[in-house]
Order: structure tokens, then sequence, then C-alpha cells
């Protein structure tokens, strides 16, 4: 069976879906891998190295793609990639399928396609979670864009001329990014406080060395909040404006702001606003990572550095792990290999996608040219 790796159009897209590391296992499966030449460039992946991990290196997509029986991407195909396929054709991206307008594109070629962000968050799928591993990096990269743009310096100082003081970061929302912001800022002698909506987060917070930021609870929503994991806590009104108090006073006080804050499938939620920022000092920095889902940060522009008339930098950077291509190909090169290779037969030499997998199951949005994905209300 053939495995088709074309490179990406979407602008901006550096990374590549599959490495010559994985291009090998993938090879040693009986697969026959084709991948466009350049493909892997801009993530340090040269068509020498796919050669010598056993690809065929070709010169145009329609080349990689034509007779694939399995299409990796990162993002997902426009339609007239999709028209470039063989029909019936399996395809493993990340389809943005709340915002992805050529479903019917896909459709027409009965192609079956694989959200790989819609990976269900259970323990024997976390080797292809592509939203963890990818966050992950953005999370580190975050902070030093932080660093680049800051004018000051994160650690405490001591020197002949007196003591310079510690940069205060604030992170807001701590999953997998926010986690890795406040790792990175705390090795970078930064004084990092954090706030999530699950009070579970505190633990997690403290034992990176940040300072949780404390909403007062009443035992009813820590309750509640505790129950859901909080993802599905509806906290109450008085909650909401204490939290929005708690934030006002450390991100007025702070020099850099990580915000962090997804939905999947739904607009950001606004995190910190526009009265709040400009309270800040001159200087200050934030680094808005839900940008591109409509930001958390009132203000803030995808792929646009905003300074505010207090002097505030609001940095919007749609695709961090894009600037971090040669990692982020790695993690989700392997992540995808990890989704395909139990699925091999070695009596037929074939990857079958078994459809009933609770894995699989979640992530199906076209199932042989029929759009079974429906929007979250």
């Amino acid at each position: 069976m053939q495995i088709g790796i074309p490179a990406e159009t979407l602008a901006g897209e550096t990374r590549v879906a599959a490495t010559p590391e994985t291009v090998k296992k993938f090879a040693a499966l009986g697969c026959e891998v084709l991948v466009q030449a350049g493909a892997g460039l801009a993530s340090s992946a040269t068509d020498a190295a796919y050669e010598a991990a056993g690809a065929k290196v070709v010169a145009t997509a329609a080349d990689a793609l034509a007779n694939a029986d399995f299409v990796l991407k990162v993002a997902a195909p426009t339609a007239e990639e999709a028209a470039l396929m063989k029909q019936g054709a399996t395809v493993l991206a990340a389809f943005a399928p709340h915002a992805n307008p050529h479903f019917d594109a896909y459709a027409a070629r009965g192609l079956t396609c694989v959200a790989m962000e819609l990976i269900p968050r259970i323990t024997r799928a976390q080797s292809s979670d592509i939203l963890s591993s990818q966050a992950n990096l953005a999370g580190y990269k975050a902070v030093l864009l932080a660093a680049n743009e800051y004018a000051g310096l994160f650690p405490m100082m001591m020197t002949a001329a007196g003591t310079i003081k510690p940069a205060r970061i604030v992170v807001l929302g701590v999953g997998v990014a926010g986690l890795q912001a406040i790792a990175t800022g705390k090795r970078l002698g930064a004084v990092v406080e954090a706030s999530d909506l699950r009070p579970a987060a505190k633990e997690q917070v403290e034992s990176l060395g940040g300072r949780w930021l404390d909403v007062p609870m009443s035992d009813e929503e820590k309750a509640k909040a505790l129950g859901t994991g909080g993802y599905a806590w509806q906290p109450s009104p008085e909650y909401i404006r204490d939290q929005a108090a708690v934030v006002d006073k450390a991100v007025s006080q702070a020099n850099i702001v990580i915000t962090t804050a997804q939905i999947p499938g739904r607009k950001a939620p606004v995190l910190v606003k526009a009265e709040t920022v400009a309270k800040m000092k001159p200087g200050s920095v934030i680094i808005d990572m839900a940008v591109g889902s409509g930001g958390n940060v009132e203000g803030s522009a995808p792929d646009q550095t905003v300074v505010t008339e207090n002097g505030v930098r609001i940095v919007g950077i749609s695709n961090i792990p894009a600037l971090v291509a040669t990692e982020a190909s790695a993690l989700y090169a392997r992540n995808l290999l990890n989704f395909l290779a139990p699925m091999h037969d070695k009596e037929s030499g074939r990857i079958v996608l078994n459809r009933e997998d609770d894995m699989v199951k979640p992530t199906l949005v076209v199932d042989s040219g029929t759009v079974i994905y429906k929007k979250p209300n």
C-alpha cells in the first residue's frame, strides 16, 4: 500500500507530516512512501534523508497523491489538493472541522477524513494526541517570544550598579501549553503566577514553582468543578466576577502575560479586557496563544503585534508550532505513526482503519464520502 506526503501549501506552515524517522518505520511495515520534493526542507528534513529512509521523492503533489491509499498532512487539504487524491483515499490531518469549508470537495472524492485534533483524551491515545504534542512546544516558544519582545530581563540580577528585579509572568489557562509556559518562565528566572478554571490545576502550578491565583469558591462550586474535571463546569456570576477581579489585579502588575485558553469548535473566551491592558506598564508584553480562534485578549490580532497607547505589546501568532518546525514535525509525525501502526495487518501488509475503535471513531469527520461531522451547538 502507498502513503503520500505532500508539501504543505498553507501560508506560514513549515511543518511536515512525516519525517525520515517515521518514513523508515512505515517502510518497515511494507508501505511504499512517496514524498513531494522539498516537503521537509523547512523542518530540516532533506530529500536525501527521505530517500535514505526508504521513501521515493517525487516532483509534485499530484505525483505524491495520485495513488496514495493514505495521505498524511499537517493542515487540512484544500479543495484543489483533494482533487489530486485517489478516489477513496484516507487522509490524516488537523482538519479544523468547525471552520473547514471543503467538506463537499472531500465527499466528492469519496475520501475518509481523520481529524487528528479530535483524538479522545484516553490513556492509550496519548501517544497520538497532536494537540498535546504541539501545545507543549507552543507553550515553550511563547515564553521565548515574550522574552524577545520584552525590553527587560527575566531573572533577578545583582550587579555593582544595583539589583534588577525578576520579571513577573502571568499565565492564564493551565493546560499543556500553560504548564510548559510556567516551567519555561521559571527556568528563565521569572516570578510566575497562573490561573485556571479548574481547581485541580493549583497543585500542578505549585509543583512547577508557580504561584496560584486563588479565586474564592463556595463548597457547592468546588464540588461542581471537581466533579466535571473543570472543563464542563458552569461558574456562577459571582465566581466570574471574582475571577475577573483577581485576573485584573495580577495582569495589571505583570510584565509578561501569556494566555492559552481555547475551546474546540468555539470562539476563545476573552480573559483580558482592554481596560486591564490599559493599566499595564509601558513595555509589558502579552502573548495571545488563542488569537487564531478569536483571541483571549481584547485588541489582539492574528499574526500581528499591536502596540497600545500605553506601550503594551500584544503579540498574536496563529501558528506558534510552525516556528519550531523541526521538533514540531518530529512529534506530529510520531503522533500519526502511533495512530496508524497498530492497525497494520501483517498478513495483508496493509493498514486497515478500524472505524469502531474507540480511538478512531471520534476522529472521523468524513467516512467514504459521507460527511458525518456535526458542529457543536
